[in-house]
């Protein structure tokens, strides 16, 4: 979303939202910048590193291993998330591909009777 100002991204918590959820979300925040400054600084490359192959499901995590970022990192960017771990089955989706290609599942409209 990039309202109000083009190019940005809006975050706007709902009052529901407690004060221990608002800091873990700042926490997940800092620690996304903190992993852009290993990407800066050469440490992990632009093409391979925790942001651009997030989210990792369990399967990512089976066999080998080729990363040069670790598995932890990987599966518990902050100590908080071993907690309460969401394992999500897919890896990333490719939106924009989605929406350019559209695939329609559904019966032709001739097939409802009116």
């Amino acid at each position: 979303m990039s309202f109000p100002v083009a190019g940005t991204i809006m975050v706007e918590p709902t009052e529901s939202e407690g004060q221990a959820e608002l800091d873990r979300f700042i926490d997940a925040m800092i620690s996304i910048r903190s992993e852009i400054r290993e990407i800066e600084a050469g440490t992990w490359p632009t093409e391979d590193n925790p942001l651009v192959n997030a989210p990792h499901t369990q399967a990512d995590l089976i066999g080998d291993w080729a990363r040069p970022y670790n598995r932890e990192q990987a599966v518990f960017p902050l100590p908080w998330v071993a907690e309460n771990k969401f394992w999500p089955s897919v890896n990333r989706i490719d939106d924009v591909y989605g929406d350019r290609n559209l695939h329609c599942s559904c019966v032709p409209m001739d097939a409802y009777e009116g």
